[in-house]
């Protein structure tokens, strides 16, 4: 959509009516294909983004999450990122944002998100994720002026027809006030429709949280997942079935969960990247729990 039209059809009210087309064709293949968030690929992507989709291409994964938005995509215009897709046959899901409350940056929820969010309906994505507080910005002041600014940024999400969403790490669970944890405050004060959760399942096992908890106390709120594992004594990141998390519980309760999209992720690895990788998709494809 052009620029142009995006503005008309916000003014007219119809853009909404627009993108439920769209959406509803692509969710139809949803949980069927592969799904990975790319900063699992950081240093691939850096050196070289058509090449590191091109790998994760021919490894199956088509689905993707992409992170650092900033006018451009992996150093890419949008009809570049676009021209690399259609030659790789993926497509963006879902992108990744911050909240640019102490980064100023193009791209963030606080700064030129109306254009971002245009050029990520023109993408074609259909979730938009706040994917992280930075520590400088974790004071209770700004935890209290969160679920207002998810709000107002998923507000323009909607309209465009895709869905915000708030991605966990662990720092979420801890205490905010004698009233709960920073998650269960964002979850209670923002509103359960124009924002939705990704359910960092390495993150929520950290904190020691158990995630079907979450399931039924907020029913539906999870549509995106990040599975990965995490490793016994140390903690750290692990290939999915080379680590501690019980995820066969976990996806049992999808329905509840309102599970969508979920994306392989790993922070970090002691192997090449790509080599744990594979290790995870052959976990993945060999538990059918999973489809």
């Amino acid at each position: 959509m052009q620029r142009k039209d995006f503005i008309r059809l916000s003014s007219l009210g119809l853009l909404g009516l627009y993108s439920c087309g769209m959406t509803h064709k692509k969710n139809h293949h949803q949980n069927r294909t592969l799904g990975i968030q790319l900063y699992t690929v950081r240093e691939a992507l850096s050196a070289d983004p058509e090449k590191a989709l091109e790998k994760l291409a021919e490894m199956g994964f088509t689905d993707l999450e992409i992170y650092g938005y900033n006018g451009t995509f992996f150093g890419r215009t949008a009809n570049e990122f676009r021209s690399i897709l259609k030659n790789t046959g993926q497509r963006v899901v879902s992108s990744h944002h911050t909240t640019g409350i102490a980064h100023p940056d193009p791209g963030t929820l606080l700064h030129g998100w109306e254009k971002t969010v245009e050029d990520m309906q023109n993408m074609g994505a259909e979730y938009m994720v706040c994917s992280y507080i930075f520590p400088e910005e974790r004071t209770p002041e700004n935890y209290r002026k969160l679920p207002d600014l998810l709000n107002t940024a998923g507000t323009t999400v909607r309209k465009a027809g895709m869905q915000m969403a708030y991605h966990n790490h662990d720092f979420e669970f801890e205490e905010l006030d004698e009233s709960g944890t920073v998650y269960d405050f964002i979850l209670n004060r923002s509103s359960s429709e124009l924002v939705k959760m990704e359910l960092d399942l390495y993150w929520m096992a950290k904190a020691g949280i158990d995630p079907l908890s979450y399931f039924e106390k907020y029913p539906k709120r999870f549509p995106l997942w990040h599975v990965k594992d995490m490793k016994a004594g140390s903690k750290d990141f692990a290939e999915i079935g080379n680590g501690t998390i019980d995820f066969e519980r976990i996806f049992k309760a999808r329905e509840k969960a309102g599970l969508q999209y979920w994306f392989l992720e790993q922070d970090s690895s002691d192997k090449d990247m790509f080599d744990s990788i594979k290790i995870s998709k052959k976990y993945i494809s060999e538990h059918p729990y999973f489809k």
